[in-house]
């Protein structure tokens, strides 16, 4: 039932999506390698999409549903350059790896820009609307900018992901309760000077003191 209730919530997100044009067709990345994903501009992130090796863009309806990982970058590669993106992270790792067991959406905020909620939201509608996901198989992390972006959007939508892995990422403990039931790998250096490590232990100590 929670399932279902999910994908019907993300059916009519897209749904609504479709509204503002969001969910216009663009071309496919070629399986096994890593593309550029636009959707519209006012309501959604660019993004490089990978696409792993066995997936079949020609099948549909029951064929096999794939995991995905979102990936959110730092404050360093935002701007107007995908190619910022490939810097860390799984955006890096699956670059000549096309046997990468999973679809991963990496998504770039603008130069000046942070991470929102709604937009993210409607990025993902978008990537549902054209790719077989698994619902029960979302998981998210993100890299300093992109781990105070994790934090903010698995507590707005616990529901959404099988798990998160915030990377030097500050966190709201305010908001920890959601995050209970929701799997949690938290990293963080114990001699960052850019993001105090505070940020995440606060967040795990929170999580832990709610039953998380």
């Amino acid at each position: 039932a929670g399932t279902w209730a999910k994908r019907r919530a993300w059916a009519g997100a897209c749904a609504a999506a479709l509204l503002l044009g969001a969910c216009a067709r663009w071309p496919l990345p070629a399986p096994g390698t890593q593309a550029p994903m636009v959707g519209h501009a006012a309501t959604s992130y660019p993004a490089l999409l990978y696409v792993p090796a066995g997936y079949d863009h020609e099948r549909a309806g029951q064929a096999r549903r794939w995991p995905l990982l979102i990936f959110l970058h730092g404050s360093g590669e935002r701007g107007h350059d995908l190619a910022l993106v490939r810097t860390h992270g799984p955006p890096r790792l699956v670059e000549g790896q096309p046997d990468y067991p999973f679809i991963l959406l990496s998504p770039q905020l603008e130069s000046d820009g942070d991470w929102d909620v709604a937009r993210l939201d409607a990025t993902l509608a978008l990537l549902r609307q054209r790719l077989r996901i698994d619902a029960d198989r979302i998981t998210l992390t993100g890299l300093s900018r992109g781990g105070h972006g994790t934090w903010r959007w698995a507590a707005a939508h616990p529901h959404l992901f099988a798990g998160i892995a915030p990377i030097a990422g500050r966190g709201d403990p305010a908001s920890a309760c959601a995050l209970a039931a929701l799997p949690v790998w938290a990293f963080h250096g114990a001699q960052d000077n850019v993001v105090p490590s505070s940020g995440s232990s606060a967040m795990v100590s929170a999580i832990t003191a709610c039953g998380g």
